[in-house]
């Protein structure tokens, strides 16, 4: 059965190019298409779309005031477009928070240059984004979202700012497979000398779920490792410290791990840690797929501290973190993965569990409560 998917773009060109590129994969279906944030919600009720691709900069109304609507009224997935630049990244930030799944960068050029590529990648993403439509009323219930939006006005809508962390829910119940807990236990407290956290899709909802539960005083260094480009790793860094108790930045060369303090590694580069704690940024190694990657992250980890890292690996598509979890598990220390009912994409958690490497499979919303039991 085809994937129906919804193209939301003010500009006539990218709709029409968008809709030819998707319409040349005979699973995808392009059921409709929009002008604006007002047309989208329209047409998002009345089509009932797998999947909504959708622009920020729009007349009447914007995406991400579109994309609240849109997750009141008909949760659907949805894919936006954006600009490679920090405002282009916290725009997307925004749109992450207020509901959207994914996003992808908007590149005239690419297009032109590269058909080929973008049709891969824009083919990968509906498909990927469309399987979490099974149980995306389980993952819209744990979305972020601010104070209801007001009734679609022919108005135009402001951008949105920084939204405040919804407040905690009833953990959704998990379902992982059988070989795996379907309920674990806090973990007994242990002296960690770091939390690394590994994550690609839906992510950066994800993380800013579990470190804004995280108190002040959090005793452990902690490493993110965000599947994301180096344009916007900065803006998100920027974004968990405007809204934790914690202190978060983007790493950089030569830091120091220390507690309470939170490195994301920079998008496009490796952050690997030494046994004094030191953090080396390398340059992105073209023949890894991930630029950051958590397997090289978890890797360095596990031969710097031996037993005393809490690794958890969160939401996101392919297998990323497993092998470097398999060196943490060999060396004694304590691997968590998300439970499938609570990520957008099950797949880098299910690689954990299906190889046996994980020690507690929680919800969303019990991983910061256990980080903090475990550490604190």
């Amino acid at each position: 059965m085809a994937v129906k998917v919804l193209v939301v773009d003010d500009s006539g060109f990218f709709r029409r190019r968008v809709s030819e590129i998707l319409s040349s994969d005979p699973t995808i279906q392009v059921v409709g298409t929009a002008t604006n944030g007002k047309e989208a919600i329209d047409q998002a009720l009345a089509l009932k779309p797998d999947v909504i691709t959708m622009d920020y900069e729009m007349p009447m109304m914007d995406g991400i005031t579109a994309v609240r609507h849109i997750m009141q009224r008909c949760p659907t997935p949805v894919l936006m477009f954006s600009s490679l630049t920090h405002e282009g990244a916290r725009v997307t930030l925004d749109a992450l928070d207020a509901g959207a799944v994914d996003y992808l960068p908007k590149n005239f050029e690419d297009i032109s240059r590269n058909p080929d590529k973008v049709k891969q990648m824009l083919c990968e993403k509906v498909h990927t984004i469309s399987r979490s439509n099974r149980r995306f009323g389980s993952y819209a219930s744990h979305v972020p979202v601010a104070a209801p939006a007001p009734a679609p006005s022919s108005s135009p809508a402001p951008a949105s700012g920084f939204t405040s962390p919804a407040p905690a829910r009833t953990p959704v119940p998990a379902r992982a497979p059988a070989a795996a807990p379907t309920h674990s236990p806090a973990a007994k407290r242990k002296p960690y000398k770091l939390v690394a956290i590994g994550t690609s899709t839906g992510g950066p909802v994800a993380l800013q779920r579990v470190l804004t539960q995280l108190p002040a005083s959090f005793p452990a260094p902690i490493v993110l490792i965000q599947h994301m480009p180096a344009a916007f790793t900065k803006a998100f860094a920027e974004r968990l410290d405007k809204l934790c108790r914690i202190s978060v930045k983007e790493a950089e060369d030569g830091d120091m791990l220390r507690p309470g303090l939170a490195l994301l590694a920079p998008g496009g580069k490796q952050m690997m840690i030494d046994g004094r704690g030191t953090v080396k940024i390398l340059p992105g190694d073209e023949r890894l797929n991930y630029k950051p990657c958590v397997d090289i992250t978890f890797g360095s980890a596990a031969k710097s501290y031996g037993d005393k890292v809490l690794s958890v690996v969160l939401t996101g598509m392919g297998a990323d973190g497993r092998e470097g979890a398999r060196l943490l598990k060999q060396g004694g220390s304590t691997v968590w993965a998300q439970d499938e009912a609570s990520c957008v994409i099950y797949g880098m958690p299910m690689a954990i569990v299906k190889a046996n490497l994980a020690d507690a499979v929680y919800s969303l919303d019990e991983i910061g409560k256990h980080l903090v039991e475990a550490c604190v």
